[in-house]
């Protein structure tokens, strides 16, 4: 089982307060963190420590930043080999506010948009030589829609999570093995006209909304929605839960598993990253997901 992922690789600038700000707030804050994360580099991290054998496909600076962030994934069992070091581009980064079990986040490209064609074009035989590949859209929309179709002509199985939020084009909706977005996504990509449980059915075995508090769907080729609901956990941060689940999802599927066996591991794996800090930092190994589970 090899996976890659081509999306962002990002330091989290994080603080810590009570609770979020409202609009024109000024709040006082406990703590200041400097993390590694992008949605494409956690994925990454969420499946090597899984288990699974996983590639990062993307683009850093050539700061400071981007070092660490490329020693990190190293560090958590990610292969590296194929990143760019893009000279006079920052590192990308996200901004977060964490606060009352929740969080807002501002993210700032850099170097993530500078994985362009030409970049896919330079490593896509290595790419094409994964057994499955995942995508986030902290990227470019035009690259995520190019790999998607290079995919689809080898036959290479591909999950797309839709986030941050854009739309999706039918043909790539049509290419794509699994889309996982939330709520909030399948509203802007689908239209607010048709009921989540309409969505999933339209699109069985294919289509995964996340609801947060009320865990995950999916529509089954029986003709039924399937709710799996959250694992109750002691949350610390949420931040990076929603890149454990799809990280998750995409080692079970890949191992073979069935959307509601993926989904009920991946929901478990999400629980327990909501336990520590940092988006990375809280993810979990396979022997601690097999624990919760039972």
């Amino acid at each position: 089982m090899k996976i890659a992922v081509v999306g962002s690789i990002n330091i989290d600038q994080t603080v810590i307060a009570d609770r979020i700000p409202n609009k024109g707030e000024t709040l006082h804050g406990h703590d200041l963190r400097y993390i590694p994360g992008g949605k494409g580099a956690n994925q990454a991290v969420a499946m090597a420590r899984l288990g699974a054998e996983t590639a990062m496909f993307g683009c850093v600076g050539d700061d400071e930043n981007g070092k660490k962030m490329v020693e990190n994934l190293r560090a958590n069992g990610v292969n590296t080999d194929y990143i760019r070091v893009v000279e006079g581009v920052p590192t990308g980064i996200a901004i977060i506010t964490v606060g009352d079990n929740d969080n807002t986040i501002i993210v700032v490209a850099g170097a993530n948009g500078k994985v362009d064609r030409a970049y896919v074009d330079s490593i896509k035989d290595e790419l094409l030589g994964y057994s499955m590949v995942v995508l986030q859209h902290e990227i470019p929309l035009d690259t995520v829609h190019y790999i998607v179709g290079l995919c689809s002509e080898k036959g290479i199985p591909v999950v797309l999570n839709p986030a941050p939020a854009a739309d999706v084009p039918p043909e790539i909706i049509e290419k794509v093995t699994w889309l996982t977005p939330n709520e909030h996504e399948a509203g802007l990509i689908f239209g607010e006209d048709k009921t989540a449980e309409e969505l999933l059915l339209s699109y069985p075995e294919k289509l995964v909304i996340t609801q947060g508090s009320r865990g995950v769907s999916v529509g089954l080729k029986n003709g039924k929605v399937l709710n799996v609901p959250v694992r109750p956990a002691k949350v610390a941060d949420t931040t990076g839960a929603g890149d454990t689940m799809n990280g998750a999802f995409c080692v079970r599927i890949a191992l073979g598993d069935s959307p509601e066996e993926a989904l009920r591991y991946a929901n478990t794996a999400a629980s327990l990253s909501t336990e520590k800090f940092g988006a990375q930092g809280g993810m979990p190994t396979a022997e601690e997901v097999e624990k919760a589970l039972g």
